[in-house]
């Protein structure tokens, strides 16, 4: 039978996909490829989820997030209008693609950097041009010196988690004053420096983190975006075109929380550190190249091994890490920071793969 297409076929979007880490439906795996926090969130979240009034349910949520844009407020030290918040930091990004990104001039952002990036370009017809990072995986400042539609950097950077400080993130901006800056600041909170403070400065500053990462709650999709008051008011008319409900009770509520139990916070910070650094010898010992990170996790190499073939043996053996079959980085290995007890098991594993290899 001829293969005929459909008429209706040819309106519909072509984009290809975000391609995220794979979940396994296997429980007993060690998981360590979509940079999650191996620690449960701060206890006072547990105890909202176990008090939590499920009549409220039946109603809408607040469509503005307010407890938790209050709290975030608080927390940084800005008004409340300068706060957005969303459905996990995907949904801030993608919303502030549309938001802010409206030139004919091309974006511009790193060649070797989140993978969505490119998507959302795709999906919404966004121009853009990418920068090629050097040797050492760190990107050049003067290459967004040029005229562009806006500029989109994380700080640090993925998937290789190297960071830049407060003199480079300025340098960028005094060069972009009439397009906006999107920090997309995803992992700062693991040594890196936040541009928060700039926003004092700069009033073309976006910077977007998420609950996902440092806050240990990937499965409630918390993201938030801190700017002037006009940028958050223009964030804020595009969802309402969009979806005036953003986020649910829960995630607002749970949010808040979260953002009120700083020790914690820093208590979980400084477990996964200490790890990565630990880890970072261990593979150093093992003969890989590890880039520095300011992360929850570490980017490395090893000349002598194929890091496909090292990807895939692991799988075989129910550790998850991250291999992106891309240009430049095709020998390389994401690889999240767990527990102690479970990078001490990748290691060991990896110890065997080399001596049997």
């Amino acid at each position: 039978m001829t293969n005929m297409t459909k008429p209706w076929q040819d309106k519909l979007r072509k984009v290809e996909p975000y391609v995220p880490g794979e979940q396994s439906k296997n429980k007993n795996i060690i998981k360590l490829n979509a940079n999650e926090n191996p620690y449960p969130p701060s206890p006072k979240v547990m105890e909202v989820l176990k008090n939590m009034d499920t009549k409220k349910f039946s109603m809408y949520p607040n469509a503005g997030g307010a407890p938790l844009v209050d709290a975030l407020a608080e927390y940084y030290g800005v008004e409340r209008d300068q706060i957005f918040t969303g459905n996990g930091s995907d949904d801030v990004l993608a919303l502030s693609f549309m938001s802010f990104f409206n030139s004919d001039k091309p974006i511009l952002f790193p060649d070797i950097t989140y993978s969505f990036y490119p998507v959302w370009c795709q999906l919404f017809k966004t121009p853009y041009k990418t920068k090629a990072i050097d040797d050492n995986f760190m990107i050049n400042s003067k290459d967004y010196y040029e005229e562009n539609g806006g500029v989109i950097l994380p700080n640090p950077n993925a998937p290789t988690g190297i960071s830049e400080g407060k003199e480079f993130i300025k340098d960028i901006l005094d060069h972009n004053r009439d397009c906006v800056v999107i920090i997309d600041e995803a992992y700062v909170d693991f040594g890196g420096y936040s541009c928060v403070e700039l926003l004092k400065e700069y009033e073309n500053l976006v910077v977007i983190q998420t609950f996902s990462k440092s806050r240990s709650m990937a499965g409630m999709r918390i993201g938030v975006a801190i700017g002037n008051k006009d940028l958050i008011g223009v964030l804020n008319a595009v969802k309402n075109c969009y979806n005036s409900y953003t986020m649910d009770s829960v995630a607002i509520e749970c949010g808040t929380a979260s953002v009120k139990d700083d020790e914690y916070f820093r208590q979980t910070l400084n477990k996964i550190i200490a790890s990565r650094e630990r880890s970072t010898k261990a593979f150093e010992d093992l003969g890989f190249t590890v880039f520095p990170s300011h992360s929850n996790f570490i980017f490395v190499t090893n000349p002598n091994i194929k890091a496909k073939d090292l990807f895939e043996t692991l799988k075989k053996e129910n550790i998850f890490i991250r291999y992106f079959n891309l240009p430049r980085i095709n020998n390389h290995l994401r690889i999240t920071i767990g527990t102690d007890e479970q990078m001490d098991i990748l290691t060991e594993h990896i110890k065997n793969y080399i001596k049997n290899h």
